[in-house]
């Protein structure tokens, strides 16, 4: 038999068994399945896995009823098919980096970087280039109301981050109090603007805001300039070029009954003109009064000023200018949303009601898309409206997040994503890969990062759950955490910056070290070190009177300052005086003193 003749069969089972190559093997990501992953549940849709294993009345044994349901199901994913494809929602990513709800959201220009502030004290940093579907978190956290210099600073809530749209390196952070922060893209800190004077009735005249600010945004086209709005009844321009000063500020006198003129400025917006023409500045009030200047100055007075845009005593914190700059859309605490033309500012164009939720978060917000296009707001349900930008009706309401209300929201140019922040702590980023580039969609095309034995939860056991003792309670002599041996390896745990320890001592390091009094020794540690080295330390617990009379005797054999006439001092000679005399002056002395207290009587 020839060699040409031998055939060899294939062995599958061998074949998956060995080897495909040697070396390092590269990991091959099924991009599509990640993609399909990701993608969103159309609500009221039944899986098809899930009939008959959950249960779902009438779908488990009839064959009819399922065809026709499949049918009914094909028209509607037919037709939810076509509105997501016009709108960048049919895929979502969740974030959950938060304690609290999410305030306020920002994207750089370029959406590489997001940044999240909340309620949680927090502002928080994302990277899209770093993060894997498997590693979604941010790569910092920053508080950016902490002190350094006092051990236990307050912290207060986040109202409002923004990057600048011009020179992404700066983000101005609002907290709830007087003052503003700039922080650079990695979290420094930059510049902070000045606390004004609370004494002063004049608010042209203090150099910062007296009360807590409420929210800001920065100039569309002048990177060095950004705005702040206060419960002072003031906005107040700021130069950031290098430090935050004072460059204009505009008092809004309110002219409701009742309020002293002054009122709380609730949220401002300022839009570009594409025509070239000056800027616009518009701010809402509690009083209900909608306000617009020139973007450009003077401030002087406003350029036009409607005083019932909402009802009175009701907060305004959705406002925003389209990108045309030519409309002004609002949502306020009255349950309804307004679209007023800037160039006819005095009644709406048009008026919709949808539930509030500033009474609860006061930073609830509503966008206009890129293109001016669209409008979207949130809902108390946890739903995303997308308005029409004309009638204010809803073209399209998808859930978010069930039963948790949605509280700012960002609509990207660049990556054509929407990103919402909601009560329950989560980010969701959605998207479309047919519609929307970067962002979500490079987290999803990576490998995800493979887990270690230690990172599964259900594999390991939380040492508070057993009945032994914390070792992160046990205190060396020397005052540090004892070190734990695992394998060879020493690992120190990190210890807590507040509270105290077990034996009662402060875990801030900067607290100085007060020494404990045990019933063994009542004296300080330290009292021997002292007693040694401090020259007459003992003094203190000395009497006066028995140290000088130690002194007597020596001094009377070593005179120091009569020791120059000792020879020669004469001896002091005292008369004798017998018994009888001595009883007889004494007498006298007796008489003498009553016959003096009988004179003072008289």
């Amino acid at each position: 038999m020839e060699e040409d003749d031998i055939v060899i069969e294939e062995n599958d089972a061998l074949k998956s068994f060995l080897p495909n190559g040697f070396g390092k093997q590269e990991k091959e990501t099924n991009i599509a399945r990640q993609l399909e992953g990701s993608k969103r549940a159309r609500p009221g849709k039944v899986p098809l896995e899930s009939v008959g294993e959950v249960g779902h009345p009438g779908l488990e044994n009839d064959e009819g009823g399922r065809d026709s349901q499949d049918d009914e199901d094909d028209e509607d994913d037919d037709e939810d098919s076509e509105e997501e494809d016009e709108y960048p929602v049919s895929h979502e990513l969740v974030l959950k980096t938060h304690e609290r709800p999410i305030t306020s959201m920002t994207l750089d220009p370029s959406g590489s970087r997001l940044v999240t502030g909340s309620t949680d004290c927090t502002v928080k940093f994302h990277d899209f280039a770093s993060m894997t579907p498997t590693t979604l978190r941010a790569f910092k956290s920053v508080d950016p109301t902490a002190s350094k210099s006092a051990a236990s600073s307050e912290t207060h809530p986040i109202n409002h981050v923004e990057f600048n749209p011009v020179s992404p390196s700066a983000i101005l952070v609002v907290c709830a109090i007087p003052q503003a922060k700039l922080l650079s893209r990695d979290g420094e800190p930059i510049a902070e603007s000045v606390k004004g004077d609370m004494y002063l009735r004049d608010m042209h005249n203090t150099k910062g805001h007296i009360s807590e600010i409420t929210t800001g945004t920065w100039h569309p086209t002048n990177r060095d300039v950004c705005v702040t709005a206060g419960t002072d009844s003031t906005l107040r321009l700021w130069d950031c070029g290098i430090r935050m000063i004072q460059k204009d500020v505009i008092v809004h006198k309110s002219r409701a009954a009742g309020s002293a003129g002054r009122t709380r400025m609730t949220a401002v917006a300022w839009g570009a003109s594409p025509q070239g023409n000056s800027s616009s500045l518009v701010a809402a009030a509690l009083d209900g009064s909608l306000v617009m200047w020139n973007g450009d100055g003077p401030y002087t007075r406003p350029s036009a000023e409607i005083r019932d845009a909402h009802l009175r005593d009701t907060w305004t914190g959705g406002l925003d200018i389209s990108p045309d700059g030519r409309t002004v859309v609002t949502r306020g605490g009255d349950d309804t949303i307004k679209l007023w033309d800037t160039r006819k500012f005095k009644s709406p164009i048009s008026t919709v009601s949808h539930p509030s939720t500033t009474s609860q978060y006061s930073t609830s917000s509503i966008k206009f898309s890129p293109t001016a296009s669209s409008i979207i707001t949130g809902s108390q349900e946890g739903s995303l409206h997308i308005l029409n930008p004309a009638t204010l009706k809803p073209e399209l309401t998808t859930p978010v997040t069930a039963n948790s209300p949605i509280i700012s929201l960002l609509w990207h140019p660049k990556l054509n994503q929407i990103l919402t922040g909601s009560a329950n702590a989560e980010t969701h980023v959605l998207y479309n890969p047919s519609l929307s580039s970067r962002g979500a969609m490079d987290i999803m095309s990576r490998a995800p990062k493979r887990r270690h034995i230690d990172d599964d939860p259900s594999l390991t056991t939380d040492q508070s759950s057993l009945a032994l003792a914390d070792p992160s309670n046990i205190i060396t002599p020397s005052g540090h955490l004892a070190t734990r041996q695992h394998g060879g390896t020493t690992t120190t745990k990190p210890p807590p910056a507040t509270g105290l320890t077990a034996s009662g001592r402060s875990r801030d390091p900067r607290r100085p070290h007060v020494p404990l009094t045990t019933p063994f020794a009542k004296t300080q540690p330290d009292a021997r070190h002292v007693r040694d080295n401090i020259p007459l330390s003992s003094m203190r617990d000395e009497d006066p009177r028995e140290a000088l009379l130690k002194y007597a005797e020596k001094a009377e054999r070593e005179p120091m300052f009569t020791n120059a006439w000792r020879k020669t001092q004469p001896k002091t000679i005292y008369a004798e005086v017998s018994d009888g005399e001595g009883e007889e002056e004494e007498g006298e002395l007796v008489r003498s003193a009553a016959r003096m207290k009988r004179k003072k009587k008289l």
